[in-house]
């Protein structure tokens, strides 16, 4: 059975010496993976659709297991994200993150705009980082994930000053944070970013310009849920932080300069 879907291609891996084996991310049928024979040859027409982050039309053989790609027609190629090696990071984390946490063949139309309307944004050069933090909040609820923002996570209260404890799923008023000793401090910024993030819809995202100091709490308490809750590990997180300290250094020492 032949059908036309439009997906983004969130994996590849090579199979053989011409051929590729290509996750997509489809808007009508989910995560699909499929065969893209030839692909790795020189000129071979699928060489272009078969590249990361690639927005297209898709033409694909599917049956019971792997399909087969027969053709595609690009809608978008991502190239802002592809040249920048930073913003390449960013977006192959949020790639391992939406494939790592779906299964094939379970399709879900808000996770395919999320998806794509977040690699838009980064293709047209919004804050990568900030645009992480909002696919990282968006995807809790994906894999089972509730965190307590809009109020606190243990009287109720929606006043006061707030902290981020991983303990008790949410923030917690500064009357109740003796409860949770490890709890993390933030910022009201923080707090509201965090809120923000979770509930808003994208789409209507406008200018970003988030502080370091802000930008820092939303790190700490994002990947602190993520990783005690979610029982995910992603490579390219590893990477990314590994990238992100790099550029922290080269930074501090253009600045010394």
């Amino acid at each position: 059975m032949f059908q036309k879907v439009e997906g983004i291609v969130i994996r590849t891996t090579n199979y053989g010496e011409t051929n590729k084996i290509i996750t997509i991310f489809t808007h009508e049928k989910g995560k699909l993976a499929c065969m893209a024979r030839g692909a790795n040859k020189p000129n071979s027409r699928l060489s272009a659709i078969t590249q990361p982050f690639t927005h297209g039309q898709f033409l694909i053989q599917i049956g019971s297991g792997l399909g087969t790609l027969q053709q595609g027609e690009m809608l978008s190629s991502m190239r802002y994200i592809r040249e920048d090696l930073m913003v390449t990071a960013y977006a192959a984390y949020m790639a391992e993150l939406l494939d790592k946490s779906t299964e094939e063949k379970q399709p879900n139309p808000y996770l395919f705009e999320l998806f794509r309307q977040s690699l838009d944004y980064l293709n047209e050069g919004y804050d990568a980082e900030v645009l992480t933090y909002i696919f990282e909040m968006k995807m809790l609820q994906v894999i089972g994930l509730r965190p307590e923002l809009s109020s606190c996570a243990n009287c109720g209260s929606q006043e006061g000053r707030f902290a981020f404890s991983v303990r008790e799923n949410g923030l917690l008023c500064h009357r109740c944070v003796h409860i949770d000793p490890y709890h993390f401090p933030l910022s009201p910024a923080a707090v509201k970013l965090l809120r923000l993030f979770y509930f808003f819809d994208l789409s209507r995202l406008g200018s970003i310009n988030v502080k370091p100091q802000t930008k820092k709490e939303l790190r700490t308490a994002i990947s602190l849920y993520y990783d005690e809750y979610s029982g995910l590990y992603l490579k390219s997180r590893k990477f990314l932080s590994q990238m992100e300290e790099m550029q922290k250094l080269l930074g501090e020492k253009k600045a010394d300069d």
